[in-house]
């Protein structure tokens, strides 16, 4: 969201209103009272020049961010969707759910064991689905 030139400085004015008031009601000269806003008002340009900038910088560097971010894979469907080459995407489409299931949990950083434990499996069996994978993979990239 863009830095609010006109809001910040309408809560400024109300903010400075309130202490010029109770500046005058503790008799404080209308000459001090000058100085010190425009004391004030030199600071808060200043400020509202800096997070102006910020502001902009910020923007900029959220939108790239945004731009780059991919949204976390949770499930077997999410991982198809974020495979962009469509050649890998036949290859994948065509293996079978478990095995995806465990690629993807691979890829999540469980261990085989966890793997096994979770899909009620044995580890063999995680391994040899991934061994199948692979030698499916090693056609698609050479």
């Amino acid at each position: 969201m863009a830095y609010n030139k006109a809001r910040e400085e309408k809560k400024w004015r109300l903010w400075k209103e309130a202490e010029e008031k109770q500046l005058r009601s503790l008799g404080v000269n209308e000459d001090d009272i000058e100085k010190l806003r425009v004391h004030d008002w030199a600071i808060f340009n200043s400020d509202r020049r800096y997070y102006q900038r910020v502001q902009e910088t910020g923007t900029y560097l959220d939108e790239l961010v945004e731009d780059t971010i991919q949204p976390e894979v949770k499930t077997v469907e999410d991982f198809l969707d974020s495979i962009e080459n469509q050649h890998l995407y036949q290859v994948l489409i065509k293996v079978d759910r478990l095995t995806l299931q465990i690629a993807l949990m691979k890829i999540q950083g469980y261990s085989t064991r966890e793997i096994a434990v979770y899909l009620d499996i044995t580890e063999k069996a995680v391994y040899r689905r991934m061994d199948r994978l692979k030698e499916k993979l090693k056609k698609f990239f050479e």
